[in-house]
């Protein structure tokens, strides 16, 4: 019989992150800090704790890391709450095949598991999607097609008072996309002198490049500033959301919103961080093709459901998650062990004729696979394996 059990976890503090940002999305009492994401799951950076229990004075796990390994069953997913402030990191994730070469290598040759320069954690892919809490959630997601990189570098050459220190990007980017990215890693002077021509333009003329100003005050000199103005740039409404496969460049600029991803912490970076860049490593598994950004259209369950399903493009056939988002009354059934997250309004959730409270902010895990009764009006995302 499927248990209905209260989780939580304390918000990751990352520099990028929204103050109080999971606390004003959630309800919860804010720590007056960045808060940028909330893991809800098993990974053993921060695995979701059991919350204080009703009438069990003696659990037999505390964590969802000791979960599985209690149960023998290991989650397929792992669950965030997102609020940025300020964009992350320009990033990629491995295909399962390259995480998996890349981890035994990087274990073979003593690399520690917290070095700063460690590129896989695990042996684990970790492919995405998200979907944005509220209107106005931005994000770059994808290479976008070699013309539309030439019109912004005309254009900004056009309002530059040095042209000329632009012509190389022009030239690498008119090459083909893998050729301008290559050229922009390169650590190149000419790749420094185009970045402060870009910069200083933006600078100029705040309306008409305002991505690029951006970027260029918080990240100064950051060859990321540009490799950005070679990806699509999109703006989501509330429920609107992105699929980010292996190989596929992304980052997120502002706002907050719900991720499902494999239970994997293995992230290449491109720019816009102080991390560690390995840029030989991160063209091995970048797919350079270009075209529009993937969304991920929301499929129809019920009346007051819908899936979003990785497997419904062709990038995400395999997939081994879905997030589900309950809207009103419906009875939904998990594939695995799930998690619930109730953004907004209240739910009583309901497993074999035992009941669980899910108000606003509320976290309900659900042991093992099961027909899950919600009851209610408002959000409730639900994380499921398939």
């Amino acid at each position: 019989m499927a248990a209905l059990i209260p989780l939580t976890n304390t918000p990751r503090d990352y520099a990028w992150g929204a103050t109080d940002g999971v606390a004003r999305t959630l309800g919860w009492t804010p720590t007056g800090g960045p808060e940028a994401e909330l893991w809800l799951g098993a990974h053993p950076l921060s695995p979701s704790r059991r919350a204080a229990p009703a009438g069990d004075a003696a659990p037999t796990w505390h964590d969802l890391a000791e979960w599985e390994q209690q149960s023998g069953v290991a989650l397929p997913y792992l669950l965030k709450l997102l609020a940025a402030a300020s964009p992350l990191s320009l990033q990629a994730h491995p295909t399962p095949a390259q995480a998996a070469e890349g981890f035994a290598r990087e274990e073979a040759a003593g690399i520690p598991l917290t070095a700063r320069e460690r590129n896989y954690k695990d042996p684990h892919a970790k492919p995405e999607l998200i979907v944005a809490v509220d209107d106005g959630f931005e994000a770059l997601c994808g290479f976008r097609p070699v013309a539309e990189t030439l019109a912004l570098v005309d254009a900004l050459a056009a309002a530059s008072d040095t042209p000329e220190a632009l012509a190389p990007w022009r030239d690498a980017a008119a090459a083909g996309v893998h050729e301008g990215f290559s050229w922009l890693l390169s650590g190149a002077d000419e790749v420094d002198a185009a970045v402060a021509a870009a910069s200083l333009t933006a600078q100029r003329h705040p309306r008409r490049f305002e991505l690029i100003d951006r970027l260029s005050r918080q990240y100064p000199g950051d060859a990321g500033i540009l490799v950005a103005q070679m990806l699509n740039h999109v703006t989501l409404a509330a429920g609107e959301a992105l699929w980010l496969p292996a190989g596929n460049i992304h980052a997120y600029l502002r706002g907050t919103g719900v991720e499902l991803m494999g239970p994997s912490d293995n992230v290449l970076r491109g720019g816009l961080t102080p991390k560690h860049v390995d840029r030989d490593e991160l063209q091995k598994v970048l797919d350079f093709t270009p075209g529009p950004a993937s969304r991920l259209e929301p499929v129809p369950v019920s009346p007051h459901v819908v899936s979003y399903r990785p497997a419904s493009v062709p990038s995400g056939a395999g997939v081994g998650f879905e997030l589900l988002l309950v809207t009103g009354d419906a009875t939904v059934r998990t594939g695995s062990a799930a998690i619930a997250l109730a953004i907004d309004g209240s739910f009583t959730l309901s497993v074999d004729g035992v009941d669980a409270a899910a108000p606003r902010g509320a976290v309900v895990f659900v042991d093992e696979p099961a027909e899950v009764r919600a009851a209610g009006s408002g959000r409730l995302f639900v994380a499921t394996g398939v």
